[in-house]
């Protein structure tokens, strides 16, 4: 992986950490969420103007990722409504490139050096180190309750990271299939959660106008950090890059700490090591 590749996806790290901890920070997570969605939809409106649709033999790719992203949605509300974010957001990204690496090694034929894969190690090594030592003071630790939801959306995480890795190569245009993505995934969540909060009229309306600058910012940071990711994986392997983007876990735990109050611990930055550590092996690994 090239150093102005790496450089990206760790900006698109940043991005990621910011608006989960958007979605974290709001008071109904499902209804937070399905806002961001809906401002995604309409930032991407016009970019498709510019770029186009994607390929036709992207369109497949799109719609399992679309069915995927619902479930990833769901999961991320329900896991954010139970664990803080400094805790759940490490298990569900530090699982998942480890399953990404065995599910591209499997389905795709990806191949990476012995480098990269102790650095996959590592940063995994690292980022559940993160989450499992945290036993926050306050209320909404990383309890049984919240792991499993966790876990669970560890599955769907690797999932779409390997299909959008299929489609995107197919696109043509990493951007329009971020677009194209949004424009498919807003609708079917936006209507889920307006049936189940049918009888919160007041609350669900108040929520909107007092979060959408919030979710318009967190749609655009959205759209960008999967739209990097996505273009960075038509330029290095697809472990590599799902595994440097898991560095998002080190802005998480600042996020936490600084936006959210949550606790940082010395034990916190000895796990940050670890996973700077397994970025320097991906960087060795080319």
């Amino acid at each position: 992986m090239s150093a102005p590749v790496l450089a990206l996806v760790l900006l698109a790290a940043l991005l990621h950490a910011g608006w989960n901890s958007l979605i974290k920070a709001g008071a109904d997570k499902a209804v937070e969420m399905a806002l961001m969605r809906v401002a995604g939809l309409v930032l991407a409106l016009p970019v498709l103007a510019v770029t186009g649709l994607p390929a036709r033999a992207a369109w497949p790719w799109l719609c399992l990722s679309g069915a995927i992203h619902f479930a990833y949605y769901y999961l991320l509300a329900k896991t954010y409504e139970r664990g803080q974010l400094s805790v759940v957001y490490p298990v569900m990204r530090g699982v998942a490139p480890v399953l990404v690496a065995l599910l591209g090694w499997l389905w795709l034929g990806e191949e990476f050096s012995p480098w990269a894969a102790a650095g996959v190690a590592a940063i995994a090594l690292g980022v559940l180190w993160l989450g499992l030592q945290g036993r926050p003071r306050t209320g909404g630790s990383a309890a049984p309750a919240a792991l499993p939801w966790a876990l669970l959306n560890a599955l769907v995480i690797a999932a779409y990271t390997l299909t959008d890795a299929q489609g995107v190569r197919a696109s043509g245009n990493a951007v329009a299939y971020v677009m194209a993505l949004a424009l498919l995934e807003a609708p079917p969540f936006a209507l889920w959660v307006a049936w189940h909060r049918r009888g919160d009229g007041p609350a669900v309306r108040a929520a909107v106008r007092q979060r959408w600058p919030w979710a318009l910012g967190g749609a655009a940071a959205s759209l960008a950090s999967y739209g990097i990711a996505l273009w960075a994986m038509t330029r290095a392997p697809v472990p590599l890059v799902a595994a440097a983007r898991e560095t998002s876990v080190l802005f998480a735990v600042l996020i936490g700490g600084w936006f959210l109050r949550e606790p940082l611990r010395l034990r916190t930055w000895m796990a940050a090591v670890c996973v700077v550590a397994g970025l320097g092996l991906l960087r060795l690994a080319h």
